[in-house]
């Protein structure tokens, strides 16, 4: 166990430069020291060869932007970091969450562990992947499929370790932000697909969510509603048609396909709220249970929009519909 007496940018740089020299098989548990304590627990995802993916001289990349966002570049091994509430408090709900980037980076603590830890106060536990990136050069093949395997995995792995983390294995659902959004939305649409090879019993167990929240989501690939940058770091610019309709996931929503919880604003100017629209439509032409909010205002990438006056209520009405998901 290692103290961290307070999470700044070097420390963050320590903790995930750490986490890298340890073997695939190693189970690390943190503690650190944010004004209260919270324990987290990272571990890679891949226990053997991770797929698609090449031995490189590549670096994962560290760094703050400018406004302060943590941002992870160019990852070369994917990793679970898990939150868990108290045993007395937890509801045996799990959220995983996927941040967003563009499919270029991950805004790791924005859309990531900072949901996870709010997320422990309702008892849930939250769950952040720090999957790979289409542009990573150690990427050998099949880039476009890469973040769904890491994906499909951290679920089956999270499945697995539920007794262990006193998980209910019927309540883990997905949670992804801007184009974290449309590998959710990927993973919800694309579950039972083969993307990887078998490498142990945790891949025997299914990769249904049992639940997906979509946050100002990326879901299609097709124009004029696409994220334009999403759409190149995962196709490249001359992407076929044939791709473009594989992952443009308004087009695979089936009768089995999670409930959905979306979340967009109207005056998004990134990621046009149509696309949220789209998928909502497209779940209830299947019958699948959904619930979706529009605000007039808030942009892009907002995260909890805690200094939002209107928006900042977003998560509460999240927990609720969570709560009485039948």
């Amino acid at each position: 166990m290692i103290q961290w007496p307070i999470l700044n940018g070097n420390v963050i740089n320590n903790h995930f430069n750490f986490i890298k020299t340890l073997k695939k098989s190693t189970l690390v548990i943190i503690l650190i020291s944010v004004g209260m304590s919270a324990q987290d627990t990272i571990m890679p995802l891949w226990p053997k060869s991770i797929p698609n993916q090449h031995q490189s001289n590549g670096e994962e990349v560290i760094s703050k932007s400018d406004d302060g966002i943590l941002w992870v570049t160019n990852v070369q091994e994917p990793t679970l970091e898990v939150y868990l509430p108290s045993k007395r408090n937890m509801t045996g709900q799990a959220v995983i969450i996927f941040p967003g980037g563009g499919y270029a980076g991950l805004a790791y603590d924005w859309e990531g562990t900072d949901i996870a830890k709010v997320l422990t106060t309702k008892g849930i536990a939250g769950i952040v992947v720090k999957y790979r990136l289409p542009g990573s050069k150690s990427i050998s093949e099949g880039k476009h499929v890469v973040p769904l395997q890491d994906a499909q995995r951290a679920i089956r792995l999270v499945r697995s370790k539920s007794d262990e983390w006193n998980i209910d294995s019927k309540k883990i659902g997905i949670m992804g932000f801007s184009a974290g959004g449309h590998l959710a939305s990927t993973l919800g649409t694309h579950y039972n697909e083969s993307v990887y090879k078998r490498q142990d019993e945790v891949d025997d167990l299914s990769a249904r969510p049992d639940f997906m929240a979509l946050i100002y989501p990326v879901i299609t690939l097709g124009e004029p509603s696409t994220h334009t940058g999403s759409r190149v770091s995962l196709l490249g610019e001359d992407a076929a048609d044939e791709s473009v309709n594989y992952l443009s996931n308004e087009k695979h929503v089936q009768a089995n396909t999670p409930p959905t919880f979306l979340l967009h604003a109207m005056d998004d100017g990134a990621v046009p709220v149509e696309n949220s629209i789209m998928f909502f439509d497209a779940l209830r032409e299947h019958n699948v249970p959904t619930t979706m909010h529009v605000y007039p205002t808030g942009g892009h990438g907002f995260s909890l929009a805690l200094k939002d006056q209107k928006l900042k209520g977003w998560i509460d009405l999240f927990f609720d519909w969570v709560a009485n998901l039948d």
